[in-house]
């Protein structure tokens, strides 16, 4: 018979009245945290049911009296979620395809080569993580525009490839694979690209999948750079799309505002909940020294 995993605290710990007051005390922060969390997506996803007339009462309710599936079908009229989510997702393919491929080889000659200078430029990428994103909006914008690609997913595609963050995270975890397994594969006559590409890529699916992760809520959620560089409206992913369309009209109803917002926070939801797993284990995994 499996023995029952021992915690931190145990049984006779739990006996002590100041454990029990500081569990306590715990618990209760967790669940004021949790109610805390839950209550925005509570407030869309009820709103979303009620009549125009309920969302401006007082005092306000949190429950609908009846439910109002009527505010789907209206408020679909407002915006094309279609268009928007093939947008969204072909700005994911591109940027999981040039960031995974720039940053995983930028990550494997950091850990796995003899670079010259290579302790400066560790030192440089995490430097940058101190840099809040707003000073460098502008930069990266003009760069952009004098490159010509304002209004093309390029300008999306190529910030994505030079993110420091990803880079230190994917560079973690390629610091916990043994080098003798790279240095063999040299001896073979193996080159550095095929070392990461046959060797390091299969070892690193865990993390991998975390960054891939990582970069499908930040395309979902972001609204305010697409409209910055986009002046196609039609080119708009899901975020701009809805914000420009539903949450700035002041035509429409907030009721159907709700139900909109209400579509577009379940996938990602899903997304979370399928992967979520893959996310705790790429973590766990990148902090992992070999």
């Amino acid at each position: 018979m499996r023995g029952e995993e021992r915690s931190i605290l145990s049984s006779f710990d739990y006996t002590k009245k100041s454990v029990r007051i500081g569990y306590a005390i715990m618990l209760l922060a967790l669940a004021v945290l949790a109610v805390m969390m839950l209550y925005p997506f509570g407030t869309t996803i009820f709103s979303s049911f009620k009549t125009r007339a309920e969302i401006f009462t007082f005092p306000p309710s949190f429950l609908p009296q009846q439910l109002e599936w009527s505010n789907y079908k209206e408020g679909l009229q407002f915006v094309n979620l279609t268009r928007g989510f093939a947008n969204t997702l072909l700005l994911f393919a591109g940027n999981a395809i040039f960031s995974l491929i720039v940053i995983g080889l930028a990550s494997f000659s950091l850990s796995q080569m003899k670079l010259p200078f290579r302790k400066g430029l560790i030192l440089f990428f995490m430097s940058t993580l101190m840099i809040p994103s707003a000073t460098y909006l502008i930069p990266n914008f003009l760069n952009l525009k004098s490159l010509g690609l304002i209004d093309s997913y390029w300008a999306f595609w190529l910030p994505a490839a030079a993110n420091a963050f990803h880079i230190m995270l994917l560079k973690s975890f390629f610091d916990g694979i043994h080098k003798e397994l790279f240095d063999a594969a040299r001896i073979d006559g193996a080159s550095e690209v095929r070392c990461f590409f046959q060797m390091a890529v299969p070892l690193s699916i865990p993390v991998f999948s975390t960054l891939l992760i990582f970069a499908f809520t930040s395309t979902w959620n972001d609204w305010y750079w697409p409209s910055l560089v986009l002046t196609t409206q039609a080119k708009y992913p899901i975020a701009s799309m809805v914000y420009r369309n539903i949450i700035e009209s002041s035509i429409i109803p907030w009721n159907i505002k709700f139900s909109v917002l209400t579509i577009i926070m379940i996938p990602p939801l899903l997304f979370f909940l399928i992967f979520q797993k893959n996310i705790m284990h790429g973590l766990n995994l990148s902090g992992i020294k070999g």
